[in-house]
Order: structure tokens, then sequence, then C-alpha cells
């Protein structure tokens, strides 16, 4: 009994470290625990009395300046040690490659490096012209307007571009208000572009007001359809979106535009004429420009879907566009590409949608100056600019390029090709050959007019 109580009590710690264990020559999992290296090397050098010391670099490092940082370096390595090593000449090439590959490196380097500078020493330079440009607007233009604006050196300043600064006063002056609008009278309109919101809003279903704004009888219906269209106004910015500055602002100015004329109502299009407006003048002064831009001729015509003066412009166009881009009017001609197709969405829009926003201002700057003619003559320089594209492609592609623009087209490019354009054909100019196809137009009703009753 005293035997196997004591026994009992002695192998009780052995139970507990798994003697079976042992008695294959293994250790209990308990007692194999990962050590960390560092306690190893320490456990190691208290009981040698050895300091570590790490092995010396590889003798195939020694010929290297630096460590390999990229696989372009490691043409530079040696084989493996149980690879045959390379050969003199073949050590002498693989240098040679890599030398080539950082001259390179190093050359495309220096080539971005001279690209910025440029880049930053235009943009220095344009910011000192557009500087002394305001100055001489500010002070010299702007207060002698109505004898200074047809001078020759205007006209050279404002074909180089307006400073941002004044070109919403010059766009007012220019634009002019032959329709005698004043702030009190947009807030009319506006008040009951609201009564309106207002009265659709308690009254009528979405589907009602899309049917309602389609109807000629009231186009003022047209109103909700203007909610519709804000959100794809300049989607980028942003600031024209649901909760952006610019939202209700513009949401307001073509409501009052649509109260005020009921006979145009709201047209697709009309929100990027009214949103570069506002990006560059008060609510009301924006809205006396906007109503009175539409009412020139050729945006009359195009707002009100005037089929008849819509083919007179397009016909104008053909003209000069067979006089400047032969080549390429012969290749829109084999594919029956008609004008409109690309250009009614940039009349439209007046550019503002096609081109990038701050080359679309430029466009309206000239234009404001030169009136219609200036549209298609810008329309006649994209053509120019891409007239090689244009040429390699069939109907489709020709479209689908036109309806969108690159987005890298810059401005002295573009511009550059707008300048030679020529707006003369046979010795007459624009007006002359839009006012000869008018007179065409007249005499052919005149003779396609039933006789008089006897």
């Amino acid at each position: 009994r005293n035997f196997f109580t004591k026994r009992t009590k002695e192998l009780k710690p052995a139970v507990q470290s798994a003697p079976g264990w042992k008695l294959f020559g293994k250790v209990p999992p308990r007692e194999n625990l990962p050590k960390d290296s560092k306690i190893i090397q320490q456990e190691y050098e208290a009981r040698t009395g050895r300091m570590y010391k790490p092995p010396a670099p590889s003798a195939r490092r020694k010929n290297i300046e630096f460590e390999p940082l990229s696989t372009t370096a490691l043409i530079l390595e040696d084989r493996p040690a149980n690879l045959p090593a390379k050969s003199v000449e073949e050590a002498l090439r693989h240098r040679q490659e890599y030398d080539e590959m950082v001259a390179e490196a190093k050359k495309r380097e220096i080539k971005e490096a001279h690209k910025r500078k440029k880049i930053m020493r235009e943009r220095f330079k344009q910011e000192e012209s557009i500087a002394s440009a305001m100055v001489i607007w500010v002070n010299e233009i702007l207060p002698n307007w109505e004898g200074m604006r047809a001078t020759r050196r205007v006209r050279e300043l404002w074909w180089q571009g307006l400073p941002p600064s004044v070109r919403g006063k010059v766009w007012s002056l220019a634009v002019g208000n032959e329709l005698n609008i004043t702030p009190e009278l947009y807030e009319i309109f506006l008040s009951r572009a609201k009564e309106r919101w207002k009265s659709f809003s308690e009254t009528s279903s979405e589907n009602d007001i899309e049917d309602a704004g389609a109807s000629v009888a009231d186009r003022e219906a047209s109103l909700e359809l203007i909610k519709l269209d804000i959100s794809r106004t300049f989607p980028s910015l942003y600031i024209f979106q649901k909760g952006g500055p610019y939202h209700d602002l513009l949401h307001s100015v073509l409501g009052a535009y649509t109260c005020y004329r009921p006979d145009v109502g709201y047209v697709q299009g009309m929100s990027f004429i009214a949103a570069v407006l506002i990006l560059n003048l008060e609510e009301a002064d924006a809205f006396i420009a906007f109503a009175n831009l539409l009412n020139k001729p050729c945006q009359l015509a195009f707002f009100r879907v005037d089929h008849s003066m819509m083919l007179k412009y397009f016909a104008a166009f053909e003209v000069f566009f067979e006089e400047n881009l032969p080549k390429l009017f012969l290749h829109f001609k084999s594919y029956s590409l008609t004008p409109d197709i690309y250009l009614i969405d940039w009349i439209f829009t007046l550019y503002s949608k096609s081109l990038p926003l701050d080359l679309a201002c430029r466009v309206w700057d000239v234009f404001c100056r030169d009136g219609e003619e200036f549209l298609f003559r810008t329309g006649l320089g994209i053509l120019r600019l891409y007239e090689d594209i244009l040429l390699q492609m069939d109907f489709i592609h020709i479209a689908q390029f036109l309806t969108k623009l690159p987005e890298d087209i810059t401005s002295e490019k573009l511009f550059s090709c707008i300048a030679a354009i020529q707006m003369q054909n046979s010795n007459k100019k624009w007006a002359q050959v839009f006012a000869s196809l008018m007179k065409d137009n007249k005499e052919g009703d005149k003779n396609h007019s039933p006789a008089p009753k006897s």
C-alpha cells in the first residue's frame, strides 16, 4: 500500500509532463515552443562566450556599387553558384545594356523636367499677359467703350481672350440689351416661375409634367423639364448639381426665361448657355444677357426649331466648308454626312458642352465680338484641326468623334486653325452668302406660289 501510494505521488508530476512522449524519444509539444531568433542568439553567446558576427557579403557583390533596386538592375547580377558563370563578353554586354537603360531613363527625366519648366514659363507668361490686359480693359477700354470697341487695337486684344475679371462685363456690353429688360422685370418672371413650380408640385405627376412640357399650347409647362436637365449641366463641376452653390440660381434663370418667352419655352442646351453666363455675371445680369443672346437671329432659329432657317445656316456653312477644306468636304459628301449631325449640338450650346470650359469661354469672347459668323468659323476651325484624322474615318466614327471631341484640345492650336479659315467666297462674306441664300429661297417660294384667282 505504501509502495503504491509513494509511486503515485512520484508519478503525479511526471504525468503532467507527458512522460509517454519520452519513451519514443520525443518531447512534449509545450516543451518545444518556438523561440525568437534574438533569444537563441543571446543563449548561444552566454553558453559559448563568443559574439555572433554576420557572414561577410558574398564576393559577387563586391563589383556592384549599389544593391539592385529594380528588375532592370538584375542584369548586372552574377548567376547563382550552381549555374555556369558569365563570360567576360556577356558581362561586358550586360554592363553596356544597363548603362544604356540608365542613360535613357536620365534623358526621359531631363526631357520631362524641361517640359514642366516650359509649361510653368508659359503659364507665368500667360498670367502676366492677362494682368497687363486687365489694366488696359479696366482703365482704357471699358470707360470709353463705344468709341474704342471697333478699333483695331481693341479687336486684336479681344482675339487674344478676355481677362476673366472683365469677361462678364464685356459680354454684357457686346450682347447689348435690345429687349430693355430690367432687374425688376426678371424678379416678376421669376415669381411667376415659382408659382408655376408650386402648382405643378401640388397637382401633377411626373409623367403628366413631361407630357405637358412637350405641348406647344403651353410652353411654360416645360418649367419642370428644366429640373431634369440641370443635373446634366457641367456634371464634372458639381456646382450645378442639386445641393451645389449654383443649382438654384441656374434653375431660377431658366425658369424666369421660360415664363418670359413661353413661345420658345425651355429647350435642351439652354442650361449650358445660362450656366456659362452665371459663372461670369450676377443673377439679374446673367438673365438679361441670356434673354438678349437667345433673341439673336441664329439662336432664335435654332431654339425655335425653325427648319427652313436652320437649313439656310447649314447651306451657308457648306459653302465655306467646300472653300476652305475641299478634300474633307468631298469625304463627308461621299458618306452623305450633313452638317446637322454635328453642328446642331455645337450651335445649341455655343460650344460650351463640346469644348473644355476655358476654351469655350474664349470662343464666346470672339463670338460676342463677331456675331454668329464666328460660331460657324469655329466649326470649320475644329474640322481643320482634325482634318487628317477625319479623312481616315467612316461615317459612324466621324459622327462619334465630332459628337465627343478630344479633351486635350488647346486654345493655341484651335485658334491658329480658326485664324486660317477664310470667311469669303467669290468675294462674298458670310452675311452676303447667307443673304443670297435667303433671297433665293424667297424667289423660289414666289415661283411655287399658286396663281391669283381671277
